[in-house]
């Protein structure tokens, strides 16, 4: 998309979530590959202003590296010829945290947005272009807190928190689009609007394993693409990691996360918004473009029986793959010797097993369980010996099988009574 002379160009990203692991592998360099790509984008797309819509850091109290890639990445933007950074606090990052330079930060044109405050217009940023003229107005919102929008009282149901949850989100939405519209009639120009947001709307799409959890404790609170006023020209929201659009609505969109955040968004296609907005015989136009993000990390999961992962796992090797692995064993046949075969499988190569899942034994214990019982009522052998059944072990296995597990057994009981003899002793 060629920027058309006279418009502004805007590019949304959101959670980062710089410092998250994956089953306890560090991911700094991946991190750092995904910013360092980023900050050539803006230089290479000439964007003007750069919105990141929450979720910057993966907790509160992020590493001393996840800091060092923040601050470096906001001066490498500087450098890249981006005019502006607008930062808003997502549900993981500490509000505190985050504005505590947003002095030294505002120098360099970077603001900072933690909540809500009791100055709504805090919220509403003009930004000025290069010739000192006001360029942009934006809503920049951040994760909306219950205790900023609700009024708990006693007695009150899960349907009237709700309803106070997402009466306080529109009312406030409804208040920063009031007053960016009052500026910009004050300004009399016709400035364009965009707002940010970190919330659940109605309908999103989300996907099993990739962290993303409910706002509001007790409800479900998603709200709908009708919040958001007319007057926003752009609405670049954060929380949900699958790039989408909000009830169809080209100009209201979910960026997604940069990264994969779990395996089963392995396969999905990462990317940013890259926004292009314009003033043409006095209507404002909005021009959007997705701009994929590269894989700096590649992540598979591998499911299906032993024949199906075996299979898979010689593909990967033959090609050089130095991909990071989850394996979920989905075979009838008990593999004892799973995580051997799994290690041997992929012994020399670049590839990396973090997870390694039988999704098999838990189900079909308990499938054959009546529905009054729970495991608190069955002893160690009725357990094993439903887990033989749901298996169809052979007699000609259960033998062997059954003396194993009993001499298991009896090492534990034998280690749990010398524990409580030193202690009585």
């Amino acid at each position: 998309m060629m920027q058309s002379a006279g418009s502004l160009r805007l590019l949304h990203t959101s959670d980062w979530h710089l410092g998250r692991t994956l089953y306890g592998r560090r991911r700094y360099g991946e991190f750092e590959a995904f910013l360092d790509w980023l900050a050539e984008t803006l230089r290479q797309q000439c964007v003007d202003v750069l919105l990141v819509a929450g979720d910057i850091f993966d907790t509160t109290a992020p590493s001393n590296r996840a800091q060092q890639l923040y601050y470096r990445f906001l001066c490498q933007a500087a450098n890249a010829g981006c005019r502006h950074v607008v930062i808003v606090a997502g549900n993981h990052d500490s509000p505190s945290f985050l504005t505590a330079p947003q002095e030294l930060l505002r120098a360099m044109n970077v603001h900072v947005v933690g909540s809500t405050s009791e100055d709504i217009a805090e919220q509403v940023l003009t930004l000025q272009g290069p010739d000192g003229e006001p360029e942009l107005i934006v809503c920049a919102v951040p994760y909306l807190r219950d205790r900023d929008i609700r009024q708990a009282a006693a007695g009150e149901s899960v349907a009237d928190k709700e309803r106070k949850l997402q009466d306080g989100i529109r009312e406030h939405y409804d208040a920063v689009a009031r007053l960016a519209e009052d500026r910009r009639t004050e300004l009399g120009a016709h400035l364009p609007i965009v707002a940010t947001g970190h919330l659940f709307t109605a309908g999103g799409q989300t996907i099993e394993g990739d962290g993303v959890r409910e706002l509001y404790v007790g409800s479900l609170a998603h709200v709908h693409a009708s919040l958001f006023s007319p007057s926003f020209d752009y609405v670049a929201l954060g929380h949900l990691h699958v790039p989408q659009k909000v009830n169809d609505s080209e100009h209201i969109r979910y960026s997604g996360s940069p990264l994969p955040m779990g395996f089963g968004e392995a396969r999905q296609r990462k990317s940013l918004c890259l926004v292009d907005l314009a003033v043409q015989e006095g209507q404002r136009q909005t021009g959007i473009e997705l701009l994929e993000i590269p894989v700096f990390q590649r992540l598979e999961r591998i499911t299906g029986d032993w024949p199906a992962i075996a299979a898979r796992l010689a593909e990967l090797v033959a090609v050089g793959s130095d991909a990071w692995l989850e394996i979920i064993y989905q075979g009838e046949e008990i593999v004892s010797d799973l995580r051997e075969r799994l290690d041997k499988a992929t012994e020399g190569s670049a590839m990396e097993i973090l997870r390694v899942k039988n999704s098999r034994i838990a189900e079909r214990v308990l499938g054959r369980m009546h529905e009054q019982e729970t495991l608190d009522e069955l002893d160690e052998q009725e357990v094993f010996e439903r887990c033989l059944d749901q298996h169809e072990v052979s007699e000609e296995q259960r033998a062997d099988l059954r003396h194993a597990y009993r001499e298991v057994l009896q090492s534990i009981h034998e280690d749990d009574a010398g524990a409580l003899g030193g202690t009585h002793g």
